[in-house]
């Protein structure tokens, strides 16, 4: 059932019970960022760090981003918002099963509506795969941009997977050049 009010969603989240990753989670993480934004960044879930802490993205991969995303001019503080798939920590850090996401997708859906962002960026393969088309292959289709329900979608390496290979980094860094004319394009103030 969607909310229309956005700290009534975030308590039901931080109090969801819905999948079995509520049992060993140490922190929901709802998201972060400006929920007036008009751009979004969807990942696939929290990881050791973010459980710890209750935000997306605060670990070694999360700083990696942050340093991308203020070379474009935008910042979690001020001009996006950072979600997950799922808000919860699957163990080791296993993708999530699709009941996980199935348990979560619907808070992600209101997320999204009342944000209604005009750009969406999936970090890496779960969320593209989910989002944008269930055959997204980040490698090959990474900085493409589709118009999807009116909203711009593309889909780009995850950090994580950046700082195990980071030959892809130039490749990432155009994705982010690319979401920075998009941003133009679409007369987007920042």
């Amino acid at each position: 059932m969607m909310t229309q009010n956005w700290d009534e969603l975030r308590e039901t989240v931080l109090h969801c019970t819905a999948c079995k990753l509520c049992e060993t989670r140490q922190n929901v993480v709802f998201g972060a960022g400006n929920p007036h934004s008009q751009i979004m960044l969807i990942g696939e879930g929290p990881g050791q760090h973010e459980d710890e802490e209750g935000e997306p993205f605060v670990g070694r991969s999360g700083q990696l981003m942050d340093k991308m995303l203020d070379y474009i001019g935008l910042s979690r503080e001020k001009n996006i918002f950072i979600g997950n798939m799922v808000k919860c920590r699957p163990p080791q850090n296993r993708d999530p099963e699709r009941d996980e996401v199935e348990a979560c997708i619907g808070y992600l859906r209101n997320q999204v509506a009342l944000i209604n962002p005009k750009i969406i960026v999936c970090i890496g393969r779960i969320a593209a795969q989910r989002l944008i088309d269930p055959d997204y292959k980040v490698t090959k289709q990474h900085g493409e941009w589709i118009l999807k329900n009116g909203v711009w979608m593309t889909g780009t390496f995850h950090p994580a997977a950046l700082l195990r290979n980071p030959n892809n980094k130039p490749a990432a860094m155009q994705d982010f050049f690319s979401l920075r004319e998009k941003i133009k394009e679409l007369g987007i103030e920042l």
